[in-house]
């Protein structure tokens, strides 16, 4: 259990009031760090279950555990594929059932996104209520029709903003731990590493910024966290552009809110994003954050935060970052992320309320 769309779900989950709504997550067999201890504290509870992949088995199990639980709402957060585990749900007899959009698509993926593209026109078959993280994931799941009729419920990718919040200390502490001094720029990516979160253009930033910065007599460095398949592929690139000096691999790490301190940019190319929690971590951090065009326009928060196109050359980009450095200053966004909903202690009261709503209907 790892990734955007589930650390959303515990947000919501750690800060809900539990002694109104309790939730029981059904994950699938292969996930991985799934914190069954920190949900079984707070009163939840873990339930394994076969992979969709095993359609048969998987079935039979949803069947047999939305009957025995008598759920009154099932709630899917698995974009196109939540047509299987709500068919299931219906059949089942469970009255609230949501599918929940966090994502999009891209070509660049067609072979990946397939069943996705094919799920989606089904997407509202078995649901009742959807909802999304954006607008534009909610259009890409539900439609045009579906927005334009109000039936899309937005619910921000909410954070605790306090967690999150810049440290001058952590800076300090983890700045000393990966041995870079003050005048140094760290360019900071988190995401795993797959072909949506477009790494190769990312490095290729990284080396115009490194050429930039040495005729100028200063350094860069660049951190990458996070696992994933292709990462290997990066390594080698980063090994044929000779930057193995400049770029620090963390892996997956427990404590991303303390590297956010230790950057001074956050760089996000992406192919295409619901609307990425760890971009809205970023700007919880007061950090200057360079998105590309390609995600939902509700990712900026700050009006510090840019946009730039895919279409750019890897130079223009890297051009476009150090400009908007040189005229940046770290500030506090704790009001101003408030403001926007991205307070998880005010938006988990709204999602509890709803809840409860649907629950009394």
């Amino acid at each position: 259990m790892d990734g955007g769309v589930e650390s959303v779900v515990m947000n919501y989950y750690r800060n809900i009031d539990r002694n109104k709504i309790q939730f029981h997550f059904l994950c699938d067999e292969d996930s991985t760090d799934i914190p069954y201890e920190e949900i079984e504290k707070l009163g939840g509870k873990v339930i394994v279950i076969p992979p969709y992949q095993k359609l048969f088995k998987y079935q039979k199990e949803l069947y047999r555990i939305f009957k025995e639980n008598n759920y009154k709402i099932v709630h899917s957060h698995i974009n196109a594929l939540s047509v299987f585990p709500l068919r299931i749900a219906k059949k089942a007899g469970v009255p609230i059932r949501i599918a929940h959009s966090h994502s999009t698509s891209n070509k660049k993926e067609w072979k990946r996104n397939l069943i996705k593209n094919i799920l989606r026109p089904f997407s509202k078959l078995y649901a009742n209520q959807f909802f999304a993280c954006s607008e534009l994931s909610g259009r890409w799941l539900f439609g045009e029709k579906a927005f334009k009729n109000g039936k899309i419920k937005i619910i921000n990718n909410a954070i605790d903003l306090e967690k999150f919040k810049f440290n001058k200390e952590k800076r300090n502490e983890i700045r000393k731990k990966l041995k870079i001094d003050e005048n140094i720029i760290l360019v900071g990516h988190i995401g795993r590493f797959v072909t949506q979160k477009n790494h190769e253009f990312l490095i290729d930033v990284f080396n115009e910024i490194i050429k930039k910065r040495k005729q100028e007599n200063f350094n860069s460095k660049l951190i990458l966290i996070g696992q994933g398949n292709l990462k290997e592929n990066i390594i080698e690139k980063i090994k044929y552009l000779g930057l193995q000096d400049y770029v620090i691999f963390t892996g997956q790490t427990t404590n991303v809110s303390d590297y956010y301190n230790a950057m001074d940019i956050f760089v996000l190319p992406s192919l295409y994003e619901g609307l990425p929690v760890v971009g809205i971590e970023a700007q919880a951090n007061g950090l200057l954050c360079e998105f590309s065009t390609d995600m939902t326009k509700e990712t900026k928060v700050l009006n510090t935060t840019k946009f730039i196109s895919l279409k750019e050359t890897p130079e223009n980009w890297a051009n476009t970052i150090l400009e908007d450095y040189k005229n940046f200053k770290r500030l506090d966004s704790f009001d101003e992320m408030t403001k926007k909903n991205f307070n998880i202690k005010e938006e988990a009261k709204k999602l509890e309320e709803y809840y409860i709503n649907l629950n009394n209907r």
